[in-house]
This record gives C-alpha cells, structure tokens and sequence, in this order.
C-alpha cells in the first residue's frame, strides 16, 4: 500500500517514477488546453458576473493544487459554465449591485464550496451526490445550458435587457427591446459564432477559441470598432493575484451556505463523471473520495486567489485527454502557461469584443443540451422521464437555483411514490423445470389450497400498506379451499418494525378465514430482524418457515 502522503498527494508520488515516454504527450496536451482555456476563462468569468481577469486567476492556482491532489490524469480544472452561471445567480442579488462586494461574495462562494467538498471527501461522504438522479442532472443541464445561452444574447446582439433571472424573462425582454439591437456588435458576434461552429465541425487541432480572439480582437484595433458602438473588454491588469480571505460578513456566509452545497455536489458530480469516462478508456484508478479533496482544496484555493467556484470541465477534459495529457503533470503545464498570459499578453486582449466572449460561451454550452438522454429516457422509464421534464421546465421558468430544487425534491418524492408501490405477484410452478413465475405471464400450474406470493421489495413503512392491500386482494380472489399462503421472500433484502406489523396483521386477517402464513427463501439480514422480534421461533416451531417455495409446497401438501 502507498505512504499516506503519497495517498493525498499523488503527484509527488508520480514525480518519483514519472515515465518520461509521458512527458511529451502531457505538455503538448498542456498547452493545448491552456490555449483553449484563457479566452473560455474570461467568457465564463463574466458569465459568472466577475471582471474577466478573475477567469485567469480561476485558471492557475486552482488548477495547481488540482494537479497535485487529483487523481485523474486528463481532468481539466478550471471555470465552467454551469458552476459560472449559479455563482451569478447566487451572487448577483446579494451584491446590491456593488462590484466590489460582488467579486468577495464570489470568493466566500468558492470558500464554502471547498470546505464542504473537503468535509464530504475526508468523511468518504461522496455517496452524497447520489441525491442528484442521471435524470434531473440531465434535465437541468439542458435547461441551463439554454439559460446561459439566452443570458449571452444581450452582449451578442448590444440589446439592453435589464438582466432577466430566469430564460422566459430574458427572451421576453430580448424581444420587447429589439429595437435597440446593434447591428455592428451583431455582425461581430455571429461571426465569431460561425467561426467557432465552422472550427468544431471540421476537428481541427486548431484552438478555435484562440483563432477567433486572435482575429476578431486585431479587427476591432484595426477598424476602431469601439467608435461604431462595439464593446470591448478594456484594459485587464497584468500581474499574479495575491492571496487574500474575501471581506464578508457572517450574515452574508449564512445566505451562501445553501448555494454553496448545490454548487458543491454539481461540481463533484461534473468532474467525477468525466474523469470516470476517461478511466475506463485509459484503465487508471479515479479515487473518487480522493477527487472530493482535490475539488474541495481547488476551491478553497479559488476563494483566496480572488477567485471563484471551479470544477473539471467536459469540453477541455476531452481537449486534454485527445491531446495526449496521461498525468496530472499536464494541468501544471497549463497553470505556467496561464502565468505567462497574465505576466505578458494581458495588454492583448484589450479590444477584445465582449460579443467574442459571449459567441465562445453560447457555442460551448449547446453541447450541454442532452437530447439524447432524453429520448433514451422516455423509451426506458417514463418515471425518469418525468423527473426530467419537470426539472428542465421548472429551470427555464423558475430559474436556474429553483429548478434544480424542484427537481431534486421531485426525484425524492418520485421514489417515495415508486417505494410504495413494490411489485407483487402471484407466482406457479412452471411445467417440466424447477422454476416459479408470474401466473399471469408464464403458463404456470397452481394448487388451489395454496396461494404463493413474491414480493419484489423491502417491507419497510412506505411498502407495508401495499403489501397488505395486495395480499388480502389476492386471496379474495380464492375460494374456501385456500388453507395457506406463501410468502415468497428471496427479494425481500430489508424489514423494519412496520414491516413485522405488517407480518403480524397479514397473520391475523388470514387466521380468520383459516388460512395459515409461511415464508420461503428468507434471506440473512431478514432472518436476523426476525429472529431478534422473536417471530422467527415462533414460525419455525410452527413449521411456518421453509428454505425454498418448493419445501414449502411438499410440507403443506404433506400436512393435506
């Protein structure tokens, strides 16, 4: 086994054997993300509502300390949107329009957002974000991804729309000014949007994002856009951030901590998941409590760099891997590159045209929209579905922080519902074969004395009332010569104290008409719960518990 050092800091590990067949593959695959990460950082910074140079300290710091806590060889850390647009969901009506109070709240954010994925991961809590489903994550994403869309259109288009909160509101302010749409800043952004599309679809290993900055930027400078009305990002300090804790006060931490968990398990969840992805086709370990540090510490290095939330991103983790990124040694590489920018080009991006961030933000989060889980979905399990749809309309009209909670509290409800609803049927022998199935699917032979019962579920106090509604409608449908019931109890994995009074009645209503209650195929952990409530003797004494359904029947039909 590893030294415990080397367990929470695998990097050093990996430096003191690190295969130099690896090197050249890891700071090709650096650079290469670095390029497309500088222009994506300051779009989803001010996506995020922050001045456009704390995208880059989002990019260096965090992105270190990443390298030498995680364990996946190609995730990407960094800005991402969906983290970017709850942070300006979250900061911006806390603010009270104050820049300055809005980038610390913006760090505190981050600071929380560390410290509680630090405590899930050295707690191995990771479990945790189990309570976001495939299903809402799915639905919110696509909702998202279409509310940062529709956020970007007023810097694509000059429109002044007030900022609408959820996406009705900002189309419909869209709309309701289009008068004031700008025709050159319109021009500028679908040309930026065209070309990162056209760049995209051809596969190039060409950073598209850095083409269109590059190019757009100088046309701006050369044609003096700024005097036909295009805004452009302005000048952007040069220099590395200097380690400072966020002026906040204890009443504004309190309103951040709710925020801070939901930003805490999405940005777990969209690392883990990717990171997971590029396991299975490299074959290495992904520590998943492991990455709950790294994540934590990440963020926690965002809140002091004056930074804000971060997370492993999709699109430049695939970037990464495909150009040849194995170790973590390739994040470092991107940090020192992302430090050169901010010591030497600063002075380059500003003409950047504000419409050319919001074009890279608009083209990188269409691939967000997750049609085809949906349709998947709706083949499969309408419930899931319905998880989805409700998720991703609640987003788009409710906003995004309200969205993911109904949907969230949907998914809990939804099981709820599906636990109290457990599948039972009544099974028979199958003719020639030692098998028992569905009497209403297979061709089956029954006994009319004896009524055999399985209950795909655990009798637990959400299931409990169902179960004795469809045992008692079940033996309705028999006449006087019903004389026993077995319970078939190989998929029965769990019982609780609702569960044996649920046994308990199920024995009383059945001895008034005679009929005795058996159990078959009881599993270990049930046979413990009822062996300590003292039924387990009592029913074995009587001859009541039987090892298979098939014992059962030979011992009733021998009793006959």
């Amino acid at each position: 086994m590893a030294p415990r050092w080397q367990r929470r800091v695998p990097l050093l590990g990996l430096l003191r054997a690190y295969p130099r067949d690896l090197l050249r593959g890891d700071v090709a695959a650096g650079l290469t993300t670095a390029v497309m990460l500088i222009p994506q950082a300051m779009a989803y910074a001010s996506l995020a509502g922050v001045p456009p140079i704390t995208g880059l300290y989002a990019s260096l710091v965090p992105v270190v300390v990443y390298g030498l806590l995680g364990t996946s060889g190609a995730l990407a850390f960094g800005p991402v949107a969906i983290i970017a647009l709850l942070t300006a969901s979250t900061v911006g009506p806390l603010s009270g329009g104050d820049p300055t109070t809005y980038v610390a709240l913006a760090s505190a954010l981050a600071l929380l957002v560390g410290v509680i994925q630090l405590l899930l991961g050295f707690l191995r809590l990771g479990v945790v974000v189990d309570l976001l489903s495939h299903s809402v994550v799915s639905g919110f994403t696509s909702a998202a991804a279409l509310v940062i869309a529709a956020s970007q259109l007023p810097e694509l288009t000059g429109i002044d729309t007030g900022n609408g909160q959820t996406f009705i509101a900002e189309i419909g302010a869209l709309v309701g000014a289009r008068d004031g749409l700008h025709l050159t800043t319109l021009l500028v952004g679908g040309t930026a949007v065209a070309g990162l599309a056209a760049l995209k679809r051809l596969r190039t290993r060409v950073p598209g994002p850095l083409v269109v900055v590059g190019l757009l930027t100088a046309a701006a400078y050369v044609l003096d856009l700024p005097a036909a009305g295009v805004s452009i990002l302005g000048q952007v300090p040069a220099g590395l951030p200097a380690p400072q804790l966020p002026a906040v006060g204890p009443a504004q931490l309190q309103q951040l901590v709710v925020p801070a968990l939901i930003i805490a398990l999405l940005a777990y969840m969209e690392g883990i998941s990717v990171a997971k992805a590029i396991a299975a086709r490299t074959h290495e370990r992904v520590d998943a409590s492991q990455e709950l540090i790294a994540s934590g510490a990440a963020n926690l290095a965002a809140g002091v760099f004056q930074a804000f939330p971060v997370a492993g991103g999709f699109s430049r983790t695939a970037v990464n891997h495909e150009a040849g990124a194995r170790t973590p040694v390739a994040g470092l590489v991107t940090a020192a590159t992302v430090t050169v920018a901010l010591l030497l080009f600063t002075p380059l991006f500003t003409y950047l045209p504000d419409a050319v961030l919001a074009a890279i933000v608009i083209v990188a989060v269409f691939g967000l929209v997750d049609l085809r889980t949906a349709r998947r979905t709706w083949r499969v399990d309408r419930w899931d579905f319905s998880m989805l749809a409700v998720t991703f309309t609640a987003t788009l009209t409710l906003g995004v922080e309200i969205g993911l909670a109904v949907g969230i509290v949907t998914s809990l409800l939804l099981l709820v519902a599906r636990t109290a609803r457990p599948h039972i049927v009544e099974i028979g022998h199958v003719p020639g074969t030692g098998i028992y199935r569905n009497v209403h699917r297979y061709p089956t032979e029954t006994d009319p004395g004896i009524l055999l019962v399985r209950i795909d579920a655990a009798l637990l106090f959400a299931t409990a009332p169902t179960v004795v509604r469809r045992v008692e409608a079940l033996t309705a449908t028999r006449d006087e010569r019903l004389r026993a019931v077995v319970l078939d109890a190989s998929a029965i994995s769990d019982v609780d104290s609702d569960g044996l009074h649920t046994l308990d009645e199920l024995e009383r209503t059945l001895s008034v008409r005679s009929v005795g209650l058996h159990l078959a195929t009881v599993r270990g952990p049930v046979r413990d719960l009822l062996r300590s409530a003292g039924h387990w003797q009592r029913w074995q004494a009587e001859g009541r518990i039987h090892e298979t359904v098939e014992e059962a029947l030979v011992a009733l039909r021998a009793q006959t």
